[in-house]
């Protein structure tokens, strides 16, 4: 089966990883504790903001931004340096994660709060606690007891909310809409389109594009043409479904870009 392609670019990402086997990957807080600090020294490093975290026993979940395309080196450090303490506290051999870490890049920035939501809510799903931020190992937890790290100061949230509308709204259950935003972050295809990762919306037929090209004007034509493109269709396939050339899509394309 082929790998998920993995998005460097700059922006939001959710990560996730987890033990081999699912096996615990933190024994006692004093492991939780070692990862946060390796956590923020790799942030320092790389230039990450970590918007949200939480560390199960046996995974992790970040929301963290990048501002350049350098995703993977971070991560590579931060669980190769993690599994490095771990197997020398506990005198052991052999992988400690599954598999390479998993990311999910957010086009919509629309969906982070729902996706801070997400992650936070670990623990309450494993029945570990009753709210979101009752946990120590999550952002929310730091953020409402005012113990934010150096590698968190800076979450969206608390630009966005103050801690009084942040309080009411972490506990508010995920709606089934918020849950199928979630479901569309984690199901999307991401395509770079002129150096920008963007949905691929290809599964969307061209027909819904052209529904009637015969009331159609030049103008919403040649609209809909660069709409479809850079949804994910190729020029070809558009060409030939308007029966144009493909040097007439290639023109049209160029055009409407340059004006916007």
């Amino acid at each position: 089966m082929a790998r998920r392609p993995r998005i460097e670019s700059a922006g939001f990402h959710h990560v996730y990883n987890r033990g081999v086997e699912k096996r615990k990957i933190f024994m006692d807080d004093k492991d939780k504790d070692k990862f946060l600090e390796i956590m923020c020294e790799v942030s320092k490093l790389y230039r990450f903001k970590i918007h949200s975290f939480c560390l199960m026993d046996n995974h992790y979940h970040l929301l963290l931004e990048n501002s350049r395309e350098n995703l993977s080196l971070g991560m590579r450090g931060l669980n190769s340096s993690y599994a490095k303490y771990f197997n020398k506290r506990y005198s052991r051999v052999g992988h400690l994660w599954q598999s390479r870490y998993k990311s999910w890049y957010v086009f919509d920035e629309n969906y982070l709060f729902i996706l801070f939501k997400y992650i936070e809510s670990n623990p309450v799903k494993a029945k570990m606690v009753k709210k979101i931020g009752e946990y120590k190992y999550s952002l929310s937890h730091q953020i409402l007891n005012n113990l934010l790290n150096d590698c968190t100061k800076n979450s969206f949230v608390l630009t966005w909310y103050d801690i009084k509308e942040f309080s009411y709204l972490i506990n508010q259950k995920l709606t089934k809409k918020e849950q199928e935003n979630i479901d569309k972050i984690h199901n999307a295809k991401i395509v770079i389109k002129d150096n920008k990762p963007i949905e691929n919306l290809q599964n969307r037929a061209l027909e819904e594009y052209f529904p009637n090209t015969d009331i159609l004007s030049k103008k919403e034509r040649n609209e809909q043409i660069v709409q479809a493109y850079e949804d994910g269709h190729t020029q070809t396939k558009i060409a030939q479904y308007l029966n144009i050339s493909n040097v007439a899509v290639s023109k049209i394309i160029k055009r409407l870009k340059i004006k916007a």
